[in-house]
């Protein structure tokens, strides 16, 4: 079988066909022209992974690098079925939801004594104990417990057959951004984040280009600049930055899919509509990195350092401290293991 375009080149390709999700360039040089303010700040640096991993352990410590595998390869499906009804955890006086719910969990289970981040462990695991992990403190349990046990299980087993070690195994791969993508999707088949659109085989692959991200932002915390190529990393496609996107005037949404959004229909992982969502999505930051880095060549006379993850760490916080700003703008609603 053909392999898929890669990420970006299958944003470009979705972008150029798309029939309900559209790009704006307005939005695209308003977000720009944001972006080049800040430039110099920390909002647009790596280690804006840490403010998304406020719950990360020190990016010195041993466990660090397995925990970003655990928490990365169950990173999906946060979406609750109703507002009202949201999965919660609280660690060290703290509530959580979201995403948020996982790392606090992780987080806590570690405190607790569980070697949650050992794959001898977590490979053997049984649902029942990720379950006692991942309990919330109300009635709603987090979605898709089963495939959580599911990618996080296989996932250990993967480590074990490579050094024992998310670090051990993502130095098989060398220290390029493309290669360790392709390598963890190559070996762990849940972050094969693939999609067929117009007849053409399309890639996302939003969980592994995620956790390279996460293991390049803990590596430059503990001040080592290891990983090459990083800007071969697009921004990550899921549910929360494309409505900041919409948000911004990024990107605009035809009437009916805008409708079909507000009705909260479920659009299948693979579905047209979904597939261009996540897919203008990466171009859109692709087209924004583009003139930002016009900008810093112009004004500054200087080479632009800012990747589309490190865009991607600047718009999911955005997205986080705007929700209520955004609440008019309806989220996709799709249950998948991908993102």
């Amino acid at each position: 079988m053909d392999k898929p375009l890669l990420p970006r080149e299958s944003g470009r390709f979705v972008a150029e066909r798309s029939r309900d999700v559209f790009i704006e360039d307005a939005g695209v040089q308003k977000v720009a022209e944001t972006l080049y303010d800040l430039r110099h700040t920390d909002a647009l640096t790596a280690s804006g992974w840490k403010n998304a991993n406020p719950l990360a352990p020190a990016p010195t410590s041993d466990q660090g690098s397995n925990w970003v595998f655990v928490v990365d390869t169950m990173n999906f499906s946060f979406w609750p079925e109703k507002e009202t009804e949201q999965c919660e955890v609280t660690y060290k006086g703290t509530t959580y939801t979201g995403y948020m719910t996982l790392c606090a969990s992780i987080s806590r289970a570690m405190e607790e004594g569980l070697p949650i981040t050992d794959p001898k462990y977590f490979s053997q695991m049984s649902m029942e104990e990720l379950g006692r992990v991942l309990r919330s403190d109300n009635e709603t349990a987090m979605p898709m417990l089963r495939e959580r046990h599911q990618a996080l299980t296989e996932g250990g087993r993967v480590l074990l057959e490579h050094g024992g070690s998310f670090q051990s195994f993502i130095s098989q791969a060398g220290s390029d951004a493309r290669k360790m993508v392709e390598f963890i999707v190559e070996k762990i088949p849940s972050y094969r984040d693939v999609a067929t659109y117009e007849d053409k085989r399309i890639s996302f692959y939003k969980r592994a280009q995620i956790l390279v991200a996460d293991f390049w932002g803990m590596m430059e915390a503990r001040g080592e600049r290891s990983i090459t190529n990083i800007d071969w990393l697009t921004m990550f496609a899921d549910y929360r930055v494309p409505q900041a996107l919409v948000y911004l005037g990024v990107l605009r949404y035809s009437d009916s899919l805008l409708q079909a959004l507000k009705n909260g229909e479920l659009l299948p992982s693979g579905d047209r509509r979904e597939v261009e969502i996540r897919g203008c999505s990466i171009w859109s930051v692709e087209l924004i990195k583009e003139h930002l880095c016009k900008l810093v060549q112009e004004k500054d006379g200087q080479v632009c350092n800012i990747n589309s993850a490190i865009i991607d760490f600047y718009l999911w916080p955005f997205a986080k401290q705007h929700h209520k700003e955004m609440a008019h703008i309806p989220i996709h609603l799709t249950r998948c293991i991908y993102y």
